[in-house]
């Protein structure tokens, strides 16, 4: 079988906070947008791509009207995005009013530069130095 990964859906709790989070400081793009008001849910999709859907990976964020928050369980790791400069990402998003909770540097026994951040709902982003 031959397929390929299209997206990753994470719940959220207000659509537009998250929304300006990954646009505003992830630099991510708006991809599409559904709103269902028959099954009481909006999902938005994400990523870095002129929203075809052969571009690559896609965050998918689902609001369920009238649900806030969630419980993040133990079992998702992260999500992991590219970026030119881990520190420069980690000041926009700190002066984004985002949380960093490790700074940037290299990976443990290794040479890779990452960093770790929150999204408004608590979902933790791996950012990995890409040249």
């Amino acid at each position: 079988m031959a397929g390929r990964f299209l997206h990753t859906m994470i719940r959220v709790g207000d659509l537009d906070r998250s929304v300006a989070f990954y646009t505003k400081l992830l630099g991510m793009k708006e991809l599409r947008r559904n709103d269902v008001p028959a099954g009481e849910y909006t999902l938005v999709f994400l990523g870095y791509g002129e929203g075809n859907k052969d571009n690559g990976g896609e965050i998918e964020l689902t609001y369920n009207y009238g649900v806030k928050s969630y419980e993040l369980g133990n079992a998702f790791g992260h999500l992991a995005v590219g970026v030119p400069d881990v520190a420069a990402a980690c000041e926009l998003v700190r002066n984004g009013g985002g949380k960093v909770t490790r700074e940037a540097g290299p990976v443990k026994h290794g040479t890779t530069i990452i960093a770790f951040v929150e999204d408004p709902d608590g979902y933790k982003i791996e950012l990995i130095e890409r040249a």
